[in-house]
């Protein structure tokens, strides 16, 4: 990302879940990622897992690695 990296509140990231906006984001270790387009993610929900979050103590649970974050869009940071 550039030098104007964005960052939104958890606040900002719980309205993008799906249902309130038409972009779906989730966070982990801090970066916020675009899940708009991906199949997985649809009307918000990924398995057990909704949008609109910090997914990072999810993760350990999950049947996949963090390399999944790198094929996603990065919307900016989670401000914390």
């Amino acid at each position: 990302m550039d030098k104007t990296e964005k960052t939104f509140t958890l606040q900002q990231l719980a309205l993008r879940n799906g249902q309130d906006k038409d972009d779906i984001w989730i966070a982990y270790l801090g970066t916020i990622y675009d899940v708009t387009d991906s199949r997985l993610w649809r009307n918000g929900k990924h398995y057990e897992h909704w949008a609109g979050q910090d997914l990072t103590s999810e993760l350990k649970d999950a049947p996949h690695t963090e390399k999944v974050f790198e094929r996603l869009k990065i919307v900016g940071k989670l401000k914390l």
